[in-house]
């Protein structure tokens, strides 16, 4: 059986650990041709290691424009065009001031925003304006989360975050519709709690680890690893998507249809 992203070239950001790192180890298990992007020199070179000789690595901050040019670039040069693009490249804004409004400064929601926002933003014009000068098509993918649609208030309130999230959803579905003249595809994933560099906090707080149980009740109630996204993004980066756009994917445990089992004064954490 034909591997199912053979030879396509595909950039991911935030791509050298948590979620990004799992999916593009997958990614290049199906045949993808990668180049991932992330901050740390240390953690790129270390992923290129584990990913082997189909990927390459841009390392630079997000936030600035030219680092997805430098990546879309890289893969044109590379491997002679764009197929898809995956945003897994984000944060928490906590340790700037994100909490709850009443608590939240201006740093906090600025960082935030720059983040989660402003970084898909960069990547994702990138790749759109290489995919229409290549008249190809394509697909972009970003991510996002539960709290964009979903809030928790007792144990998830940061309310720059979860704004972001909501954000992204609203960016994805109004390019999707725009540039389906373009055959360029646009959706988002939606994780609940995973267990992420990011999210430590949460994944060693007992209160929220019995939240989680109810909130998140499938597989015996568990927070969310990094590999259960990646099935989802090889769909979506793969032909076998080819007549889907503009979708939001909760992959969240059972996340949204559960009641939990939260208490007020709980530990936030974001």
């Amino acid at each position: 059986m034909k591997a199912r992203l053979q030879d396509l070239s595909i950039v991911v950001v935030g791509g050298t650990t948590g979620m990004g790192l799992a999916a593009a180890k997958a990614l290049v298990a199906e045949g993808a041709k990668l180049v991932v992007v992330g901050r740390n020199p240390e953690s790129g070179a270390k992923a290129l290691e584990e990913l082997g000789e189909n990927a390459r690595l841009v390392t630079g901050d997000a936030t600035n424009p030219s680092t997805a040019e430098d990546a879309v670039a890289l893969a044109v040069k590379e491997f002679g065009q764009l197929d898809g693009l995956y945003h897994v490249a984000g944060g928490s804004g906590r340790k700037w001031g994100d909490g709850p409004l009443h608590e939240l400064t201006d740093e906090g929601w600025q960082k935030t925003i720059d983040l989660n926002l402003t970084t898909l933003m960069n990547s994702n014009r990138a790749a759109v304006r290489q995919m229409r000068a290549q008249s190809k098509g394509g697909s972009i993918l970003n991510m996002g989360s539960v709290l964009g649609f979903s809030p928790s208030p007792d144990f998830f309130s940061t309310h720059a975050y979860a704004s972001t999230k909501a954000a992204a959803i609203g960016f994805t579905k109004s390019c999707a519709a725009y540039y389906a003249r373009d055959n360029i595809r646009f959706n988002l994933l939606a994780p609940a709690l995973v267990e992420t560099p990011m999210a430590q906090r949460a994944a060693q707080d007992d209160e929220i680890l019995g939240f989680i149980k109810h909130k998140q009740p499938l597989d015996g109630g568990r927070i969310g690893k990094s590999s259960d996204l990646d099935e989802a993004a090889i769909y979506f980066l793969s032909p076998g998507s080819a007549f889907v756009t503009g979708q939001v994917l909760a992959v969240d445990g059972g996340w949204t249809h559960s009641e939990g089992g939260s208490k007020a004064g709980g530990t936030q954490s974001s």
